[in-house]
């Protein structure tokens, strides 16, 4: 059983940038794929990242590829998505995900979720 919380949402202007954080309770952090993904409201779950186990390879979804960077710490059981020139359409719940594939981009493919941190951009 893994739990996993996230934090760093908030409300920014456009342009600026939010680096979200998600800690992992248990030991076998460093074996499990980690994700990103958001949802907005009327809108269906959207993939964002992945990150390996060790941290060496890493996938994007096309809508924040060259914008968002993955990342993780396994000594501080922690994946971060740094988010760089955040526009308004970035406005969505995010949440982190465990146990997926690196490069299965649906939900169902991750066993463990986070609560969400709520990210909004204004124009």
């Amino acid at each position: 059983q893994v739990q996993l919380v996230e934090s760093g949402g908030g409300l920014v202007q456009a342009g600026d940038s939010l680096r979200l954080s998600c800690v992992a309770s248990g030991r076998t952090f460093s074996s499990y794929v980690m994700g990103w993904f958001r949802q907005a409201p009327g809108k269906e779950r959207e993939f964002l990242a992945a990150i390996s186990g060790g941290g060496t390879t890493t996938y994007y979804g096309d809508s924040v590829k060259g914008r968002f960077t993955i990342s993780r710490d396994n000594a501080k059981n922690t994946v971060y998505l740094q988010t760089y020139s955040l526009k308004p359409e970035d406005t969505a719940v995010y949440y982190c995900a465990a146990g997926g594939s690196l490069y299965k981009v649906s939900g169902g493919a991750y066993d463990y979720w986070g609560q969400g941190t709520q990210v909004t951009v204004s124009s």
